[in-house]
């Protein structure tokens, strides 16, 4: 792999690495972990790809499959209450820091499909594709996150 063509895509996709790591694990230091682990599968990686779109697509399933190991193994299950969490993240207005709370307290299949959905703008299709779901699934599941989300919001 050219280590240029690493570089550039390694810092452009890293914090979203990130991200679906800590909403899958709920906790900073493995979210870490699994960014390392991914950006060095993507460095020893031989695979062309098409697009910037291949490459995130790619580097995405690459991370949910990690995190979906990561949790396989007993000892990785101890997770950060939300309440620590949010505190390691800042935010610029209260209401983010309440959303968040709120977004990491739904249940991991609603939550990475809402994250999928309004964090990183993928479709309905293209979720069901890196989730290996159907897309009537997907739509649920958002449908689902959404109520969820809004009733714990209205009782804020």
């Amino acid at each position: 792999m050219n280590e240029e063509f690493f570089l550039v895509n390694a810092d452009k996709y890293k914090d979203t690495i990130y991200r679906i790591a800590l909403n899958y694990l709920r906790n900073t230091y493995d979210a870490d972990d699994i960014v390392q682990e991914v950006l060095i599968k993507l460095y020893t990686n031989n695979q062309q790809f098409e697009s910037d779109k291949h490459i995130k697509n790619w580097l995405i399933r690459v991370t949910i499959n990690s995190c979906k190991n990561a949790l396989r193994v007993p000892w990785r299950r101890k997770t950060v209450a939300l309440d620590e969490l949010s505190d390691t993240i800042s935010f610029e207005h209260r209401e983010q820091s309440e959303l968040f709370v709120s977004v990491m307290s739904l249940p991991e299949k609603n939550r990475i499909v809402l994250y999928l959905f309004y964090y990183e703008e993928f479709s309905v299709k293209e979720i069901a594709n890196m989730l290996k779901l159907k897309e009537s699934a997907v739509t649920s599941r958002l449908s689902r996150a959404r109520n969820q989300l809004k009733s714990k919001l209205t009782e804020v």
